[in-house]
């Protein structure tokens, strides 16, 4: 428990303050989903994606819809960790399957904001890590932090995987690597980021990269006994074996899951991406959502739309150049790059790509340290005004008809 303590007091600002946006936030849309006469906790659990998890959990692999057009929703696009967490809690307790979920979130939430903390302040200092969870959880689609899906699960599991990256703690951060493989297709994000950080441990390539595996004093108090290694300094020939070994089991998670469908589906290593086209999901280098972002323009009230979709994504591209401009550890930039693609890239459902980028949290960091550099009254102001409006963007969001 005292190895626990310190760095619980440590990250208690940005845990308390993560938390009172999203009460904020549940609140919002419990009041809202009243008035349309609609459950919140429904809205959270049991719409969606969180119904095929909770099918997953409950059945198993193997359901699928066929819908007129020929098109075939399969189950097995779905990844098995979150499932397997709500099958085992609903096994030892009284909760249901998507009550699991809900809890699931919950807890996973808090630790992906207690390691996007460890991340930032690593990098920039506890003030800046305080700002990073604070804007990770007004986020417009933060509601999304507390419903039944994986996105919390895997971003707690990115974040500190890429800490434990960051930090030269191979083992942890190839463990965690596999996890999160084995929690979405974006699990290539994290898997890529410690090969990238192991081939410049071992050529040496990447200066940057390589002064971010030494541990600092605020890092060794950062994280928690689970993810700080008492060896902090181990030698030479331990360093190589671990990085050798993190790399090894990092993509064993995404790697088996997909192997395993394509066994299943009798496809071959391939077989998931058929399963991903039956719902329409595939990367196209963006061509898709550059036609859906064309359409808008075809009307005056559509063309706002347009706009905006356009200096969203410019928003994002210059906060990930600004990042790099910036000098962010090598890992988190190819993290970022991967993830931003696939969201932006691919063909799926447009309304999601908001809920794609949230594991991003890396985007945040010079807007974190902007707002770290503020005085403190200026800054709580601004999340404050964020975090109402992103409270009742979310209510308006989960009451609408299509997807999150």
């Amino acid at each position: 428990m005292t190895d626990l303590a310190a760095p619980l007091r440590r990250a208690a600002p940005a845990l308390l303050g993560y938390a009172a946006v999203r009460i904020l936030g549940l609140a919002v849309l419990a009041v809202w989903s009243a008035a349309r006469g609609k459950s919140a906790y429904t809205l959270l659990t049991a719409r969606w994606d969180a119904l095929w998890y909770t099918r997953v959990a409950d059945l198993g692999y193997g359901y699928e819809v066929r819908l007129p057009n020929g098109d075939v929703h399969s189950n097995l696009a779905f990844f098995p960790l979150l499932p397997w967490l709500e099958r085992a809690l609903h096994a030892v307790s009284p909760l249901s399957y998507a009550d699991g979920g809900f809890v699931v979130s919950l807890l996973a939430s808090l630790a992906a904001a207690w390691g996007i903390f460890a991340v930032a302040e690593h990098v920039y200092g506890r003030r800046a890590g305080v700002c990073a969870v604070l804007l990770w959880a007004v986020l417009p689609v933060g509601i999304v932090q507390s419903m039944a899906y994986s996105e919390s699960l895997f971003t707690a599991l990115a974040a500190w995987s890429l800490y434990a990256v960051l930090t030269g703690r191979w083992l942890t951060a190839g463990t965690l690597a596999l996890l999160a493989g084995l929690t979405r297709p974006v699990g290539l994000a994290v898997v890529a980021a410690v090969w990238v950080a192991g081939i410049t441990s071992f050529t040496g390539f990447g200066s940057r990269a390589g002064r971010s595996t030494a541990v600092t004093p605020s890092a060794a108090t950062a994280a928690p006994s689970f993810v700080r290694d008492r060896s902090a300094a181990p030698a030479p020939g331990a360093r190589s074996w671990r990085c050798a070994l993190g790399m090894l089991i990092a993509p064993l998670g995404a790697a088996g899951y997909v192997l395993w469908v394509g066994h299943r589906t009798g496809k071959g290593p391939l077989g998931y991406l058929d399963v991903q086209a039956g719902w329409r999901n595939g990367f196209d280098g963006g061509a898709a959502f550059a036609r859906f972002v064309g359409e808008k323009f075809t009307s005056f009230p559509s063309a706002l739309a347009g706009v905006g979709l356009i200096v969203g994504v410019g928003l994002v591209l210059w906060l990930y150049v600004v990042g790099v401009r910036q000098g962010q550890p090598l890992p988190l930039l190819v993290y970022t790059g991967v993830v931003t693609a696939l969201a932006l890239c691919a063909s799926s459902y447009f309304g999601s790509k908001p809920r794609l980028l949230m594991p991003a949290f890396p985007l945040l960091l010079p807007l974190a340290l902007a707002l770290a550099r503020a005085r403190t009254s200026r800054s709580a102001w601004v999340v404050g005004g964020v975090a109402v409006a992103s409270a009742v963007y979310g209510a308006f969001w989960l009451n609408g008809s299509g997807p999150p």
